[in-house]
């Protein structure tokens, strides 16, 4: 859950629909799957993150803390959504991100500040209960979109087609900072995109690949994201690689509240 999973320009997407599902040994249904993803009022995770981003053969390194609390909930347009705050996701910034768990899977529903693109394709579905392995969906398929960004500067917004899938890859164990989970889910969600500029009749293509772990009773343990933006005309296009790994976290109980 949390606002990790649409970071950016909504975390979730890629360059093409991948065919196959990693070659998995097994197939099997996670029993519980709500239980990788608390969302009890009060809860807590701190993240300790880097980012590497500039054009493709210049890479500045920065590091960053986010701070993740469920805040409350709050009602969008008729429907009942948790709430999570966030200092730094990503390093943009403080931003509230909504979701909605229920026996089916979680549903996002935006966030404040949402970007105008995001704000186009909400609410959309990441996952769906019970988590199946490996399995995957195509989140949303938009064409002709409002970018809200003039990318060749011709006074007119660009418009772009968009595409996102989310995918349950499989169990594995992995250490970060807050300490060693067995059996954390990993899953990847990608999303692809064709800006078209108004101006020049261009196409640039950008994409955004995150793969995410979840722990049993604890949540996102670690994500790493690249975004990617093609070259326009002399630029030599950008590259962000971003990554958050949990160094300390409190879930409450949901019987105190």
């Amino acid at each position: 859950m949390r606002s990790v999973l649409s970071v950016g320009i909504c975390l979730l997407l890629s360059l093409s629909f991948w065919s196959g599902l990693c070659g998995a040994d097994e197939s099997f249904t996670i029993t519980k799957s709500e239980e990788y993803f608390p969302d009890t009022l009060g809860s807590r995770w701190t993240y300790r993150g880097q980012i590497n981003e500039g054009p493709l053969q210049t890479i500045e390194l920065k590091f960053f803390e986010n701070v993740s609390t469920v805040s409350g909930t709050k009602t969008l347009n008729g429907v009942a959504v948790t709430v999570f705050h966030d200092t730094n996701p990503g390093n943009h910034g403080e931003s509230d991100s909504f979701y909605r768990r229920d026996m089916v899977g979680i549903v996002y529903y935006g966030s404040e500040p949402g970007t105008p693109l995001e704000k186009q394709i909400t609410p959309y579905q990441i996952f769906r209960f019970p988590l199946k392995v490996p399995s995957s969906f195509q989140q949303f398929d938009r064409k002709g979109l409002d970018f809200g960004s003039d990318m060749d500067r011709d006074g007119t917004d660009e418009t772009v087609d968009a595409q996102g899938w989310s995918k349950v890859i499989g169990r594995e164990t992995i250490t970060v900072l807050a300490g060693t989970f067995q059996d954390a889910v990993k899953v990847e969600a990608r999303m692809n995109m064709h800006i078209h500029l108004s101006g020049s009749k261009y196409t640039v293509s950008g994409i955004d690949v995150m793969t995410a772990w979840f722990a049993k009773g604890v949540g996102l343990v670690k994500y790493t994201e690249r975004q990617e933006l093609s070259a326009i005309k002399e630029d030599r296009g950008v590259v962000t690689e971003i990554t958050e790994e949990l160094e300390e976290y409190e879930i409450k109980s949901a019987k105190a509240h």
